[in-house]
């Protein structure tokens, strides 16, 4: 049956999901907390995979408290970490017979120059790698159907810093620019979105991408922090122009995991002015996140960089 085309999709749109499992990670707080109380009031059950486990667990509690019935889980991931990475995947694939969802949310954002465990910039290890790493090692948990997703959260600032120079991924060559190094982990986002697709299966799962637009989180307050006087004035000045709550900034990446329209390959972001606000809509992404050839090279060099090798 043909779906009707909406025009102002909301958490309301999301199906029934009841028998699902979703798991979420940096589902402790902003789109990810949203977007997990989302999934769970629609009936699924909600992995909440976070660095910081009580904070997790006063997540869970406060679903719990707006969800009758649901029963979050909490599992501790520490994306910068790929032994974190490793273990966390073990636990799952202890724990639960399949994931139907995995939404690949979590991030940080405008960092000083710092590096992972593994000893890769903190931006690109934790927001790209880290979660190509766990994708992988979950991926045969997924089940072979379109209504199964694995969505992985960039953002408008993919745009920033220009193309990924894959010689010198740690800035040693370079000064460091938080702000492109940034744009490069959320390029990167987009790029293995798209090869992820291709590799594939027909019969499923799908892979998409998605953005929050200017979501008012801990996060972008975070990445504020480490911004001058002048720039942190002028933010808070033009703050309620540009952002919008999280439930709303969450709505792209829901519309991502749930919406039966989706196809693979598909990027989701707010429709209103740059993309910045308003109801979610399939977007374009730049130029650079389509190069094929970048993207078969982010992908084997991220199979090198972590360890971890794709079900081929």
């Amino acid at each position: 049956m043909t779906q009707p085309k909406i025009t102002r999709w909301t958490a309301r749109d999301i199906p029934d999901q009841r028998g699902r499992t979703a798991l979420i990670t940096g589902a402790n707080t902003g789109i990810g907390f949203e977007t997990a109380k989302a999934l769970a009031t629609r009936g699924a059950t909600v992995i909440l995979a976070v660095r910081d486990t009580d904070r997790g667990k006063a997540a869970a509690e406060e679903i719990r408290a707006a969800v009758p019935g649901a029963d979050p889980h909490v599992q501790h991931l520490d994306l910068s970490s790929l032994a974190s990475v490793r273990d966390a995947a073990d636990e799952v694939r202890g724990t639960w017979r399949c994931i139907d969802l995995l939404i690949n949310n979590a991030g940080v954002m405008y960092t000083p120059h710092s590096r992972t465990a593994d000893g890769f910039e903190l931006q690109f290890g934790t927001n790209h790698l880290g979660h190509f790493a766990l994708t992988g090692l979950l991926l045969d948990l997924i089940p072979a159907t379109t209504d199964s997703r694995i969505v992985t959260v960039s953002s408008a600032g993919h745009r920033m810093g220009g193309p990924i120079d894959f010689g010198d991924l740690d800035w040693h060559k370079r000064p460091y620019n938080r702000t492109a190094a940034y744009g490069h982990s959320k390029l990167a986002n987009l790029m293995f979105t798209y090869e992820l697709q291709r590799r594939l299966p027909a019969a499923g799962p799908l892979a998409l991408a998605a953005h929050p637009g200017g979501a008012d989180t801990s996060g972008s307050k975070n990445a504020m922090s480490h911004s001058s006087a002048l720039t942190r004035t002028a933010f808070a000045a033009i703050r309620p122009l540009l952002l919008q709550a999280p439930a709303m900034g969450a709505l792209p990446i829901l519309r991502a995991a749930a919406d039966p329209t989706a196809r693979g390959g598909q990027y989701y972001g707010p429709r209103g002015f740059q993309q910045s606000k308003g109801h979610p809509k399939v977007v374009r992404s730049s130029a650079a996140s389509y190069d094929l050839a970048a993207q078969r090279r982010l992908w084997d060099l991220s199979e090198e960089l972590t360890g971890v090798t794709f079900p081929r």
